[in-house]
């Protein structure tokens, strides 16, 4: 099978799995078809999975080019839409291993917020893990992966499309961080 073709089988199972339905106060409603949910403009449940190496660097990735949203843009998370019987935790969990083939890592939970994008209506929970491992990379999902430091980060996103969900879970997390480095200093 192609790679093509292999994305497109994938884009389509994906856009078929039942995704979690919530409401404006992230109040569970059920569950709907992802093309439905994203189709009908409704809100479903994202998890934001920062992966850092000991140094401190961020692992970014690009995404294939059948992605329903956000084709081809870089990301700073590993993620994913929550499905119906998860909870935040086993989704993070679960995208981190498939799309970075990173497992049995501790995730730390970061931030709860709400993201809108025409498109694109998520309650959204972060998380970040430390991994000095091999990545597995998801042919399906993820076209090239690398560690890089958060500064060179923070200038590509003004020369490169990142996405846009993602990043505002980058920065919330760097705002919470400088945060908590001034209440200790």
């Amino acid at each position: 099978m192609s790679d093509n073709a292999r994305e497109a089988a994938h884009r389509a199972a994906s856009d078929a799995e039942q995704i979690a339905w919530v409401d404006e106060q992230d109040n569970l409603l059920g569950s709907l078809v992802r093309s439905d949910l994203r189709e009908r403009g409704l809100i479903g449940r994202g998890t934001y999975i920062m992966l850092f190496n000991s140094a401190g660097e961020l692992c970014v990735h690009r995404r294939t080019l059948s992605k329903a949203i956000y084709p081809g843009y870089w990301d700073v998370a590993a993620g994913g839409m929550v499905q119906a019987n998860e909870t935040y935790a086993e989704s993070a969990a679960r995208e981190l291993e498939e799309e970075l083939g990173v497992s049995g890592v501790e995730l730390t939970a970061h931030d709860h917020f709400y993201f809108e994008d025409p498109g694109n209506r998520l309650w959204c929970s972060a998380f970040s893990a430390v991994w000095d491992g091999p990545l597995i990379l998801q042919p399906e999902e993820v076209l090239e992966a690398r560690f890089i430091p958060v500064d060179q980060v923070m200038l590509e996103i003004e020369q490169k499309p990142y996405c846009p969900d993602s990043l505002a879970a980058l920065k919330r997390y760097l705002k919470a961080q400088r945060s908590d480095v001034a209440k200790n200093s």
